[in-house]
């Protein structure tokens, strides 16, 4: 068996074939988007995933802390408020997706040092100064989210922010 073994594996040739799977990028996004399904915001679902050499290391959804009863229970806070989106994000019962998923890396130990970052929406500029100290390196999101902050943190500091829009990025 050892020589018909060796035989098979010194004539096997082997040629590269594309790769018909869809994109990292793709695959990640979409774990996102059903992460944000476990969200109870009332308003706005958001999924984060935090991923290195292409292996999750932590997800994260918005929603109030752990113990918290939930907004799709108690109610808005900004509704109540009148607190438009992307102003005042510090009133809120909620954390968003990133700060979750950045909370839960750091609470069982994982370093997301050069990892990225894939959000179903475009981090508002609180969770950006996060990212940015968290030492993420690229940023991918798929909603556009009113915070123009946002954009000049990562431009200053050299994080890498893209807009997914499918394969074709």
């Amino acid at each position: 068996m050892k020589d018909r073994l060796e035989e098979y594996l010194n004539n096997l040739k082997i040629e590269k074939k594309p790769d018909s799977r869809e994109s990292w990028d793709s695959y990640f996004m979409r774990i996102a988007r059903m992460v944000s399904e476990r969200s109870t915001c009332v308003h706005r679902k958001v999924g984060a995933v935090i991923v290195k050499d292409h292996r999750i290391l932590a997800t994260g959804y918005n929603q109030p802390p752990s113990k918290f009863p939930h907004c799709n229970e108690i109610g808005c806070i900004r509704d109540d408020l009148e607190i438009n989106s992307g102003e005042h994000q510090e009133i809120c019962y909620a954390l968003h997706a990133e700060q979750n998923a950045l909370m839960q890396a750091a609470k069982f130990g994982i370093a997301v040092n050069g990892a990225t970052i894939y959000v179903t929406h475009k981090p508002c500029s609180i969770c950006a100064r996060l990212i940015v100290n968290a030492g993420i390196k690229r940023v991918v999101y798929e909603k556009d989210y009113p915070d123009p902050l946002t954009d000049f943190f990562f431009k200053f500091t050299g994080v890498e922010s893209v807009r997914f829009v499918g394969d074709e990025m």
